[in-house]
């Protein structure tokens, strides 16, 4: 066997491919867009090379067959934490051998503690935690937009090369055919009647500049408490938002204001994959063509739910559950969409957890966050 890290046209194209190989028999599977796995290695198009790095790495076999892949990388702003330097790596894939996953752990794990690295964790993403981010190990299920499918003996793998749990990340669902739990829409609709001072705006792609300062002002406010929090900036947030743009559906994505105060939001996508999986990852003109096509004939009926936070100061208000009816109230009366994907929530997040029983939702996959103490 042979390790190459990438760098030339040829091996950034087997870096591709291989998922294409190894999923090839797999009904489930989605492939990532290959214009979205090679953005985030893109130092023009990601971010968090201004402050990070990142490679990757290829393995072949004795005939010059790719069987796996991995990446490794280096977030500075988020790399000590107490006494722990924390590393990660992630896009790992490879065939059901272990001496084939042993060499592409030891390869980007070296790569790391060449660079001071004493604690990984994987298989993250080098970006933000909505895509790519844990190993799938229950749900083996046609993967949502964004979210990390997997083959089962990848779990085997990781835990035998030494890596721990360091969370669970669960993924609940429900369908809207039979409407919302009264209960909820009780909650929610007590929440606006006893708050006069709360006001609700869907998001218009046409003041991405303006929603993107609140969501920024949101999101940097209610995750602060969290491990290793690193506030995003707004740039990073108006880029995403024109990076979902043609996907978006403004009635999805929710706001709440308290006196004028940006202070919650809602963030659910119609989800794109259940079209993207006849594109084998591939968006050429005919493929954008073809999704225009099938988005308009109401092809999609499912909804993930991306995210959802609110201030400290205004959480145990009920905000996110006004939001939350909102988007799902949109989606009763203007799409065929009835499947809602809840994803995902840490085993650290209760609050939200309650959320999503009070939904009626019901666990549908769980990813695994891993931890490897080096020294």
């Amino acid at each position: 066997m042979q390790i190459s890290e990438v760098s030339s046209s040829r091996e950034q194209k087997a870096f591709l491919d291989v998922s294409r190989e190894l999923y090839k028999n797999d009904p489930e599977w989605v492939c990532p867009l290959d214009s979205d796995i090679q953005s985030v290695f893109d130092p023009s198009k990601n971010t968090f090379y201004q402050h990070g790095v990142a490679t990757r790495w290829i393995l072949n076999n004795d005939q010059g067959q790719t069987i796996g892949r991995i990446a490794a990388f280096i977030n500075e702003k988020k790399v000590n934490y107490g006494d722990k330097r924390i590393g990660g790596i992630g896009f790992y894939e490879c065939i059901d051998d272990p001496n084939a996953s042993k060499l592409l752990f030891d390869t980007a794990v070296n790569w790391l503690k060449e660079r001071d690295i004493t604690t990984v964790d994987g298989p993250i993403n080098f970006g933000e935690n909505d895509q790519y981010w844990g190993l799938l190990v229950e749900g083996f299920k046609q993967p949502t937009y964004g979210m990390a499918y997997n083959h089962p003996y990848y779990q085997k793998q990781f835990e035998a090369y030494g890596f721990e749990v360091k969370m669970e990340q669960m993924t609940n669902e429900f369908s809207l055919e039979n409407g919302l739990s009264p209960r909820f829409v009780k909650i929610a609709e007590y929440v606006m009647q006893r708050k006069p001072n709360l006001t609700v705006k869907e998001f218009s792609p046409n003041k991405i500049d303006s929603f993107a300062e609140d969501f920024t002002s949101i999101y940097n406010d209610a995750w602060a408490e969290f491990e290793n929090f690193t506030p995003i900036k707004k740039d990073y947030v108006i880029e995403t938002f024109k990076k979902i743009k043609p996907v978006v559906d403004p009635g999805l994505v929710q706001f709440a204001y308290m006196d004028g105060d940006p202070a919650a939001f809602v963030m659910c996508l119609p989800d794109v994959n259940q079209i993207f999986k006849k594109f084998n990852g591939k968006l050429t003109l005919w493929n954008k063509l073809r999704f225009l096509y099938l988005k308009k004939t109401n092809f999609i009926t499912r909804v993930r739910v991306v995210v959802m936070g609110s201030k400290p100061k205004y959480q145990n208000m009920g905000l996110e559950s006004v939001l939350t009816y909102k988007c799902f109230q949109h989606v009763m009366n203007n799409t065929n969409m009835r499947d809602i994907e809840l994803s995902w929530v840490g085993d650290f997040n209760e609050k939200m957890q309650a959320i999503h029983r009070g939904l009626g939702a019901h666990p549908s996959k769980k990813h695994i966050t891993y931890r490897l103490d080096l020294v």
